[in-house]
């Protein structure tokens, strides 16, 4: 009785004992050993193992879900890409027809990413597949400020996009035909259409680009009848041209010397204002040469120029008071080919050796030939050109030379006439506005360019000639 206490604590400290002591009270309503056996296998098996195909498949639904979100967040944007807003197609303005204008505002993802089509097609098109796409051009290109129109003429605001559709090779668009017309936003290969619009080109009366133009030429118009209102009253002062008054000089010469006056219009026809102002002198140098009696030869290129220059040189004569004195002959042709006139002159220069050489209007590389063999038989020579490739010759050669704009003075320098007069100060007045709009255009196009401003554009297209 006094040993068994101890023993009973000790073996109670034994782990095996332990063990069923704690299976037993786990369960203490079994029946027998086994039953406690096979439960206690069941719940001393692992938890997290007999979930694992729970958590498996809880896993695969996440992945599921999350590639079902990424697949529909891609189609949900593919589906959101915005269509061509505000779109608009008409007539092009201000041409001669066969063309539309497309515009549209830009959207909110442009870039060089996204692409614009603009599809054509038949009037009555319903379906936008059946159009032919004629344009395709990244999203950040083609805005209404880059075309040639001014800003009095833009249908649209600067920074909508613009497309202009002409006819050409792959388009066939004819006046008063009307067409079906859209633009498309493109990724990848996704397109997202805009309406289906129709338009019919049509040729326009009139060009409203140029009204500038009509501005400024009623302006220059205003100055020179002002110029000739005040020559009329009063002496307009010009400036000296030492050839100018040379040529009293060169046909008193000839008159002493009883030598005749040789006189050349140039190489070009009476299209050529060069010719033209060659011609004019020749009037105030024949009126001279009648009233000197002095012989005048005129040998020319161009049958046409030749028939004028018969008119004018016997206006002159008659005008002198000495209309006897005429000949008809005194203007003659010669040959259309540049060299065979050339040596043909030159032997006249050689033959009758004249006192006084005239070479005025537009010459080419006979030039020098001319100007050289005038030169050995001691003529005076007077040049008037605006061929600056020839100029040097002339310089060279010649004792006196017009330079540009010196011939087309020259006509109201030696006649005093109000009208001329009045004329060519007008056009010195027209040519110093020019310039002072040439220097003024560069600074505001310089000011616009550093400070990125709009507002400098709106004078330099009123100076633009847009066709």
């Amino acid at each position: 009785m006094l040993k068994k206490p101890p023993s009973v604590v000790l073996a109670s400290f034994r782990p095996s004992t332990y063990r069923a002591y704690w299976r037993q009270s786990t369960y203490p309503l079994a029946s027998d050993q086994s039953e406690r056996f096979e439960r206690s296998l069941v719940c001393t098996s692992s938890a997290l193992q007999s979930l694992r195909p729970c958590w498996m498949v809880f896993l695969n639904i996440l992945i599921l879900i999350g590639v079902c979100g990424m697949l529909s967040a891609s189609a949900f944007a593919e589906g959101q890409l915005p269509a061509p807003a505000n779109l608009n197609v008409i007539d092009t303005p201000n041409d001669g027809g066969q063309s539309l204008t497309v515009v549209w505002t830009p959207g909110p993802s442009d870039s060089a990413e996204i692409r614009y089509q603009v599809l054509l097609g038949p009037a009555g098109t319903t379906d936008p597949a059946e159009l032919k796409t004629i344009a395709e051009f990244p999203a950040n290109i083609r805005f209404v400020k880059d075309a040639k129109s001014p800003w009095w003429t833009r249908n649209a605001e600067s920074t909508w996009h613009q497309y202009v559709v002409r006819n050409g090779k792959s388009i066939d668009l004819k006046d008063g035909t009307p067409y079906t017309v859209t633009v498309a936003t493109v990724k990848g290969e996704v397109r997202s259409f805009g309406p289906l619009l129709q338009a019919t080109p049509q040729p326009n009366w009139f060009n409203w680009n140029s009204v500038n133009n009509l501005v400024l030429t009623l302006i220059f118009g205003g100055v020179v009848f002002v110029s000739i209102a005040l020559a009329k009253r009063s002496e307009t002062f010009l400036r000296r041209i030492p050839g100018l008054d040379a040529v009293d000089e060169a046909i008193g010469r000839s008159t002493e010397l009883g030598k005749p006056i040789l006189y050349m219009t140039g190489a070009h026809d009476m299209h050529d204002p060069s010719t033209i102002a060659a011609a004019v002198i020749l009037g105030r140098v024949a009126k001279k040469a009648a009233g000197y009696e002095t012989e005048l030869l005129v040998p020319h290129r161009e049958p046409i120029t030749m028939a004028v220059c018969q008119e004018i040189t016997k206006q002159a004569y008659l005008e002198a008071g000495k209309p006897d004195l005429y000949k008809d002959d005194s203007n003659f042709f010669i040959t259309s080919d540049q060299f065979s006139y050339t040596a043909a002159v030159d032997g006249i220069m050689l033959r009758k050796k004249p006192a006084a050489n005239f070479f005025m209007g537009s010459y080419f590389a006979e030039a020098l030939l001319l100007t050289e063999t005038g030169a050995s038989t001691g003529a005076i020579q007077i040049a008037g050109t605006d061929s600056d490739h020839q100029l040097p010759f002339f310089v060279t050669t010649c004792d006196y030379t017009l330079i540009g704009e010196e011939l087309y003075a020259a006509s109201a320098y030696l006649s005093r006439e109000p009208v001329q007069l009045g004329t060519l100060r007008g056009q010195d007045i027209g040519k110093a506005m020019i310039l002072s709009v040439i220097v003024m255009g560069i600074l505001l196009a310089t000011l616009g360019v550093a400070t990125q401003a709009t507002w400098p554009q709106y004078f330099l297209d009123f100076f633009r000639d847009v066709k």
